[in-house]
């Protein structure tokens, strides 16, 4: 595999399983050409007439669909740690006896610990999405036979639309849908929100197949995912564990310490003026993330100031900013807890989005540049403000990208960190993984001060006078070092031996993921 230096400096591979890759040229320096992939033109002929699209089984969909060695197979994760969809899906391609499958999810979670066996038998030949978990330690001692792949979801999407990546059969688990195809995720037992990220599979897959555990009368609506994209319908008992597709209670933080940089976050916004009539942000669904809602709301409340649109990943807590009338509308990518799937199917104002509105790149503009502040984590910053994602300090892959990357492209990006874990610090000389530069992170907040990104003077400027804790990043670091007894040991890897590579937004190569040795 032949390694180049990329404008970030770090070694990429030019092609990966079979493919040829553009090394990262620089933020905003690479602009694609040529048109967007087309979807097969199919006729009604070829479809019933009376609309019902139901075949017994999955097994008879996917030899329907024309299943066989080396296809693409793409599934989503709305379904989260509850999904069994995708562990059938694969036992039953297993039981076909196909092999060579390049698996094409838009996140894996631990319940697809399933799924090594067939990593491992060559049923599956790689994965081209997050590698959570078990998964990712699996890809980090160098046992999966291609290469993994690491895309943001609004980098899929793109992928996806910018024909990199051809999906043979898409596997759509739906909480709801009709006989036609017509399918939302807001209705049934398994009910997980919406499904946009499935939204890019139905319209550019070659064959697609909705598996549902509640099949209502024509027309199911809303309807998410359209039937005239869908060619097979499912009826399944089950989609999985509605336990784990949405968490029934997302909790707050109780740590001191992150209750603290919560409140610095809300106090960082109202300091630097953003928190005004009419502003917008994105916060997910992390402890801190949460804790920092609460605090925000209060200075809303005592400002008078209302929100245009609030960005989810849904709760509970966002949802309680629209019932309050303190935001205008949620745009939701994916909902977190069960107040925000009942907030989406009955509140209009509660609006699905998919990857396309939100995050592609490759479009006329995405929603994403317009939030004034995004809320983020991060498994390590560096002295020069970039960060990782995906990556331990000890250099086990166990995260995806999700849309962090994506949200970097807000007014204003904001990574809250605690200053170290387990006591391994979090700011380091240089991160482990390269997932985003530097120069789109504008502030870091710690439980032991804030830091500045250098080249936003106009932040620097902005909460010159308040009483905030700003701080130089090295000084931060420094301070943390001295209560850890130093750097954490950098990981033993193989640098010969490339396990995966993370994308940037434009689909160029930022970084590569080594061999765990």
């Amino acid at each position: 595999m032949k390694l180049v230096k990329n404008n970030a400096g770090r070694f990429v591979p030019t092609e990966v399983n079979g493919q040829k890759q553009i090394p990262f040229k620089g933020i905003d320096k690479f602009k694609p050409t040529g048109s967007k992939a087309k979807p097969l033109i199919r006729t009604c002929i070829d479809y019933p007439k009376n609309g019902n699209k139901i075949v017994k089984d999955l097994k008879t969909a996917l030899k329907k669909a024309g299943l066989k060695d080396g296809m693409t197979i793409s599934t989503h994760h709305h379904l989260r740690n509850g999904d069994i969809v995708t562990n059938i899906l694969f036992d039953t391609i297993k039981e076909m006896k196909v092999k060579n499958i390049r698996w094409f999810p838009s996140a894996s979670f631990p319940v697809h610990e399933h799924l090594i066996k067939y990593l491992e038998d060559g049923t599956i030949h790689h994965i081209e999405g997050s590698m959570n978990g078990p998964l990712g330690k699996f890809t980090s001692e160098g046992k999966m036979k291609g290469v993994g792949v690491l895309r943001s979801h609004g980098g899929r999407y793109q992928a996806i639309q910018d024909g990199e990546v051809h999906i043979d059969i898409a596997v759509i688990a739906a909480p709801a849908s009709d006989s036609f195809g017509n399918a939302n995720g807001v209705q049934g037992k398994s009910a997980c929100g919406g499904l946009g990220f499935a939204l890019a599979d139905s319209e550019y897959a070659d064959k697609v197949i909705v598996v549902t555990d509640n099949l209502v009368p024509f027309p199911c609506v809303p309807w998410q995912i359209q039937g005239n994209n869908v060619d097979y319908v499912v009826q399944v008992d089950s989609l999985g564990d509605p336990s784990k597709i949405v968490s029934g209670t997302t909790e707050i933080t109780k740590s001191p310490d992150r209750l603290l940089i919560a409140k610095y976050i809300a106090e960082f916004m109202e300091a630097a003026g953003i928190v005004k009539n009419g502003f917008s942000f994105q916060a997910g669904a992390g402890g801190i993330s949460l804790a920092f809602i609460p605090f925000l709301k209060e200075k809303m409340k005592a400002l008078g100031v209302k929100a245009r649109f609030v960005r989810g990943g849904s709760t509970k807590y966002l949802v309680e900013l629209l019932k309050e009338g303190l935001t205008d509308y949620i745009l939701d990518g994916q909902t977190f807890d069960l107040e925000g799937v009942r907030s989406m199917r009955e509140n209009t104002s509660h609006i699905m989005t998919s990857p396309f509105t939100s995050y592609n790149f490759h479009g006329k503009g995405n929603f994403a540049s317009i939030v004034d502040a995004a809320i983020l984590g991060a498994t390590e910053v560096d002295i020069n403000f970039n960060a990782n994602v995906v990556t331990h300090s000890d250099g086990y892959l166990l995260h995806g990208i999700g849309g962090w990357q994506n949200c970097l492209y807000s007014k204003c990006t904001i990574l809250a960190v605690p200053s170290f874990r387990d006591r391994i610090p979090v700011i380091v000389d240089e991160v482990t993984t390269l997932c985003g530069p530097g120069e789109l992170i504008d502030v870091i907040i710690t439980e032991r001060g804030i830091a500045i990104n250098p080249l936003r003077k106009d932040l620097i400027k902005a909460v010159k006078n308040s009483s905030l804790p700003i701080r130089s990043i090295k000084e931060i670091q420094k301070e943390v070092y001295e209560i850890c007894g130093g750097a954490p040991q950098k990981p033993k890897v193989d640098k010969n031996k490339v396990v995966a590579i993370v994308k940037w937004v434009d689909g160029t190569v930022l970084d590569s993921v080594y061999r765990v040795i």
